[in-house]
């Protein structure tokens, strides 16, 4: 669930075909995704998950999965 609504976010902020977008899409690399990017995107999983997302976490996320895994942890 929470990989699904990952790669939907990035799809809607990337202007991508969500099928493109896999776990082994690199953000920044593949999507070409900025620290303004990551920003938004940190705000957006906040907001959905009521989470915390460090800054220092998001960067070391370099994947889709790495960031799906990510999330999954902080929610438990």
């Amino acid at each position: 669930m929470v990989f699904e609504k990952i790669r939907k976010a990035l799809a809607t902020q990337f202007e991508r075909d969500i099928d493109d977008i896999t776990e082994n899409t690199d953000i920044a690399l593949d999507l070409g995704a900025d620290s303004l990017d990551l920003v938004e995107l940190i705000t957006e999983l906040e907001s959905e998950y009521n989470i915390t997302v460090t800054d220092e976490s998001i960067y070391t996320c370099k994947t889709v999965g790495e960031l799906t895994e990510y999330v999954e942890g902080l929610l438990g």
